[in-house]
């Protein structure tokens, strides 16, 4: 009796050992100008793979690349685009429509000129080189036909306001098919979740920053991802301050050439996926509250969260379309 009760306690003792609670594996790096953090429920090392799926987006889209496709294309060379950017390109048309004109790629020419973007700026900048940058200006003036893009020579495309979305998606789309369900991927705080996560067995918990223009962090919200994306779009941490102490935004309005003037300074989208996510919260940042309150009631699929000033000079925050409390 005594040696079966010794067996069986050994039995115990070796099936415990072997039963470890679960890990997930994280993988950390710098890519378009930022970070990434992609969290995920398995001990297989995928670093290569998620930094070959890096390179082809960044040889495909980005304007700080010079043998880019996009800066071929900006240089008015003969390039045959990829399904990356033909993704990106179709949905970006699909937002410009929606928005009517707040989100346009092509606003690039003039993002540079205010020396917010890969080419430097323009020296006393003023109205007439703006208005004349502003004539190249118009998403609807591009057309895309079959693996080339139809544009004028003066028209510059930048993806920069949706490629960070786009590969956070892509990175997730990888992670699922190979049997990851449960992840988390972080490229600049724009985020894509799926799952729960694992090692805590609870949902993926995320937070919103306050809009601190001193450089230091804090949290104004948490919340909870589960099959759902966020991106985040503010002035609080890309801008620049003149000689007379004016500050101005990254992001122009596209109707004007000149930087955002609004008392919004954070926008947080919640929707299906990133890449959509992305481009609203930079739409909306150009937009205005009123009209992005206006605009979401006919989009119910967008949860929006907003911080801004008040006439105070105090900060106010606006939760729109269900986004979590």
């Amino acid at each position: 009796m005594k040696r079966i009760l010794i067996l069986s306690f050994l039995f115990v003792l070796i099936f415990s050992c072997k039963k470890e609670d679960p890990k997930n594996t994280i993988l950390e790096g710098a890519i378009f100008g930022t970070y990434y953090r992609v969290t995920y429920d398995s001990d297989i090392n995928y670093q290569n793979q998620i930094d070959s799926l890096f390179y082809v987006i960044n040889k495909s889209m980005s304007t700080y690349q010079v043998n880019s496709d996009i800066s071929k294309l900006n240089r008015n060379e003969d390039v045959e685009i990829d399904q990356h950017f033909i993704k990106v390109f179709i949905v970006s048309k699909k937002i410009y429509k929606f928005t009517k004109g707040a989100f346009d790629p092509t606003i690039g020419a003039v993002v540079n000129a205010w020396d917010f973007g890969p080419e430097g700026k323009i020296v006393n900048l003023d109205s007439i080189k703006i208005d004349s940058l502003m004539q190249s200006v118009g998403f609807d003036k591009v057309k895309l036909v079959d693996k080339k893009v139809v544009k004028s020579q003066e028209t510059f495309i930048d993806f920069n306001a949706i490629a960070k979305g786009y590969a956070a998606d892509v990175i997730s789309e990888f992670l699922s098919n190979k049997n990851s369900k449960n992840h988390l991927v972080d490229i600049g705080g724009e985020l894509r979740a799926s799952g729960i996560n694992i090692e805590k067995q609870k949902p993926w918990r995320v937070g919103v920053e306050n809009p601190n223009f001193d450089g230091t962090q804090s949290i104004n919200r948490a919340l909870v991802l589960k099959d759902e994306a966020m991106a985040t779009s503010g002035t609080y941490r890309k801008f620049k301050v003149d000689e007379n102490g004016n500050r101005y935004a990254h992001i122009i309005d596209t109707k004007t050439g000149y930087p955002s003037k609004t008392n919004l300074l954070s926008i947080s989208v919640i929707t299906d996926n990133c890449m959509m996510a992305d481009a609203y919260a930079t739409a909306f940042k150009a937009m205005g509250i009123e009209k992005v309150k206006a605009f979401l009631k006919t989009h119910p699929e967008l949860k929006v969260f907003l911080i801004f000033e008040n006439e105070n000079k105090e900060l106010e925050t606006l939760t729109l379309n269900g986004f979590p409390e």
